[in-house]
């Protein structure tokens, strides 16, 4: 058994012990608000998490089969373009279910370490990846990519760093935020220099955008009123999701898509003993999904310390996964 096997196998827990997200206090800061939010990232209850893989399945939504479609279509030439021996980090990783195929080609990879916030989460993923390359070094790190993070010294000394961040979760940052996470993702590179291989949506046709996020048999509405249902369960709410209606629109001046709840009737709702009311057609955005053009991206990200090297998209020119390095 060499060094670096057991290393795969042993995958120690670097936990930095980020703090549980508050719900009771963002959704009551959200609702509070002049025009009512609810953070997008309580979707993923159980539930919520189930309804989303199903989204995944639906014809309507095109990005995640699309960004895994250029992954494997694609894959020598990313591998190419990365070179040899990175040193892949995923921020977000959840599942991981992406890094199978850019671990398989990419050109002797010294390590793999994944950053989420769920312990639970982080530690299965990565056990999954540590037993389908047992010689790869594996170690998971539980941290919120959200704020500053140290990464362990293990392996960082080998090969250049390659963040890995799929999905268009980029989308869900605006302006001011964005440009803060891209920062970070370039500190983390700084000292050795490094390469970001990150997915975005693309802009297009209205319809196709929309559809993607209100499709026909109705998931993605049971998603977003899900959420409902879980802050009833959990903070002990009488929300009536039956008096909401899901809602997906296209702001073609922010170039992004907006989730939200419509209330259809005058209700009021009680939380934990405050209240809050809703008149009727009074909406609570749930989520922003920015759309981008690769030319857009890269300026932006420009801004935030990162050139673009190269960029790959499906025939259709719905999703693009580009590769950025450190300035």
């Amino acid at each position: 058994m060499n060094r670096r096997s057991s290393a795969a196998r042993a995958m120690p827990l670097h936990d930095l012990h980020p703090e549980p997200a508050d719900l009771h206090s963002e959704v009551v800061s959200g609702l509070r608000a002049e025009r009512k939010t609810l953070p997008c990232k309580y979707f993923y209850d159980a539930e919520g998490s189930r309804l989303f893989d199903r989204i995944c399945e639906l014809d309507e939504y095109y990005p995640t089969r699309t960004e895994v479609g250029i992954l494997n279509d694609r894959a020598d030439e990313i591998a190419d373009a990365i070179g040899p021996q990175p040193m892949v980090i995923e921020l977000g990783s959840g599942s991981s279910t992406k890094t199978h195929g850019l671990l398989r080609a990419l050109d002797r990879p010294v390590g793999y370490l994944p950053v989420d916030i769920s312990r639970e989460h982080l530690t299965d993923a990565a056990e999954r990846i540590a037993s389908e390359f047992p010689d790869l070094p594996v170690w998971p790190v539980c941290a919120d990519f959200n704020e500053a993070i140290e990464l362990p010294d293990h392996g960082m000394d080998e090969g250049q760093p390659l963040i890995f961040f799929p999905g268009s979760t980029i989308g869900n940052f605006g302006e001011v935020a964005r440009e803060e996470l891209l920062r970070r993702m370039s500190d983390l590179c700084e000292t050795k220099g490094g390469q970001l291989l990150i997915g975005i949506d693309l802009v297009k046709d209205v319809e196709i955008l929309e559809n993607a996020y209100d499709d026909a048999d109705g998931v993605t509405a049971a998603f977003n009123l899900n959420l409902l249902h879980r802050i009833n369960r959990e903070l002990d709410s009488n929300f009536q999701p039956e008096l909401f209606e899901h809602r997906a629109l296209f702001e073609p001046e922010a170039s992004r898509i907006e989730m939200h709840l419509v209330s259809q009737v005058d209700q009021t709702v009680e939380i934990e003993g405050e209240t809050f009311e809703f008149e009727s057609g009074e909406d609570i955005c749930t989520e922003h999904s920015y759309k981008f053009t690769i030319d857009d991206f890269s300026e932006r990200a420009g801004a935030a310390g990162w050139s673009t090297e190269q960029s790959w998209t499906d025939p259709e020119d719905l999703f693009a996964i580009l590769l950025l390095r450190t300035q």
